[in-house]
């Protein structure tokens, strides 16, 4: 997982809970990496899902929770540091449909060991777009708490419909469905 993911991670926490819970979690996760990352390194993804545990512990905030607040967060810092993949396309359902299409395929490009959720689209009608998501990382929260911000980017109002096609949550099913 790319480090950006992590430094993030830790910044929202910081700027929610302070440089003491950040050194606290970092602390109890135990982490290989001693929890020292860097934007563009790479590191396991089983270290994030520690650092999530640890804060969940200390917070009592729930897991699902805490993702979708982390996805919501860091899609602030997507648009800030890659405008121009948001400025390309003009709708919310352009936008999710250029994920996978052109998005990861820029990533891959700049990071070739990048490991990449899939999202798979298919327009049911005017208003409404399936996605299925398929990741061995098991972030369909964090995935929905991206989907709800770029929502708010693109100035749509609807809601989104989540069913697990696999019940580990390595496959679900996402229908945004934007009000007319």
């Amino acid at each position: 997982m790319k480090g950006i993911v992590f430094t993030e991670f830790l910044e929202m926490v910081e700027k929610e809970f302070g440089y003491d819970t950040v050194d606290q979690i970092i602390e109890d996760s135990k982490l290989p990496s001693g929890g020292i990352y860097t934007a563009v390194g790479t590191y396991p993804h089983a270290e994030l899902v520690s650092l999530v545990k640890q804060l969940h512990l200390k917070t009592g905030i729930p897991l699902d929770v805490l993702l979708k607040t982390y996805g919501r967060y860091l899609h602030n810092t997507f648009t800030l540091n890659y405008t121009h993949f948001f400025e390309a396309e003009k709708t919310l359902f352009d936008f999710l449909e250029s994920i996978d299409e052109h998005i990861h395929v820029e990533v891959l490009k700049l990071y070739p060991d990048a490991q990449l959720p899939k999202f798979e689209t298919r327009r049911i009608s005017d208003n409404e777009l399936e996605m299925i998501y398929t990741s061995e990382r098991k972030l369909s929260d964090f995935a929905e708490g991206l989907i709800e911000k770029s929502m708010e980017h693109y100035k749509q109002k609807g809601s989104i419909k989540r069913s697990f096609i696999n019940e580990d949550g390595s496959k679900v099913r996402f229908n945004v469905i934007i009000d007319e």
